[in-house]
């Protein structure tokens, strides 16, 4: 027992840098209390002693702002940070080394008995105010964004983000996935900046959207540029004047871009950032 609490006190500190000392951590955070009390709580009920386990459930509920049913799993270095308002539900089971931040809830979706609640791989971060509901799998490594709704499996390694939560793919796979990685990374250097969130790995999807799109629009421009010297060859007066390249010096009004325009490096006296 005092092997896994020596455990718990130090993925305290492996996990939140604001972790001064060892008699702070056991004295002031409630998510290390919960934790230690449901262990406690889930014994009695496994013996059978079931108003007693949820009467102390209760206890630490009312102690800590946490709820954890006594019936749910919790694997090893188990970690609540901030704590408040986080609800595990009675057949939630999470493994080794997860972290939840306040407002989490590992909820259910039915009222048949049986299993209902979330599974949680090892490694899994959960975000502050996100809901994780029905009997699904987050796998290991995933992740979930704050105020996601998660309804559905993620695979290990995953982000997820958003309402209904979307799976974001943080590496490219083989194939046109990594062609149209190197695409991006070749405007993004263009431009100077990621702009539109052109980075592959942006956890937004929107962003990503928006990055698509002017993926596309490149496409675009080199088809346009291709027919206009194919036609010049054959003597049309077409494209005679060349558009306007972008730069990252373009998006400077914008706040987007943190590159300042050459002339201004040459007399940086006279930069206003906010004309």
């Amino acid at each position: 027992m005092f092997e896994r609490m020596k455990e718990d006190i130090a993925a305290v500190f492996h996990r939140d840098p604001a972790a001064r000392n060892t008699f702070e951590v056991l004295t002031n955070y409630p998510g290390l209390h919960a934790v230690w009390l449901h262990r406690l709580s889930n014994k009695l009920w496994r013996h059978n002693w079931k108003w007693l386990a949820r009467s102390l459930s209760t206890f630490s509920r009312w102690l800590t702002g946490i709820e954890i049913h006594p019936g749910a799993t919790l694997g090893r270095r188990f970690f609540i940070d901030h704590g408040m308002g986080v609800v595990i539900g009675e057949t939630a089971e999470v493994g080794d080394d997860v972290t939840l931040y306040h407002g989490v809830t590992l909820g259910g979706t039915s009222w048949k008995a049986g299993k209902r609640h979330p599974t949680l791989r090892n490694n899994v971060v959960i975000g502050a105010g996100a809901k994780v509901l029905g009997p699904i799998e987050i796998g290991e490594g995933a992740k979930v964004g704050s105020n996601s709704v998660v309804v559905k499996d993620a695979p290990a390694g995953a982000t997820v983000v958003g309402i209904p939560g979307r799976i974001i793919v943080t590496s490219p796979s083989k194939g046109d996935g990594v062609l149209q990685s190197e695409q991006r990374n070749k405007i993004a250097r263009k431009y100077g900046f990621d702009a539109y969130a052109v980075s592959p790995d942006n956890p937004d999807p929107v962003a990503n959207a928006m990055g698509v799109m002017l993926e596309h629009m490149h496409a675009m421009d080199a088809k346009v540029e291709e027919m206009c010297k194919v036609i010049q060859t054959l003597g049309g007066d077409v494209c005679s004047d060349n558009l306007h390249s972008l730069s990252a010096e373009d998006f400077i009004d914008t706040g987007l871009s943190p590159v300042v325009p050459e002339s201004v490096r040459e007399a940086p006296e006279n930069y206003d950032p906010k004309i």
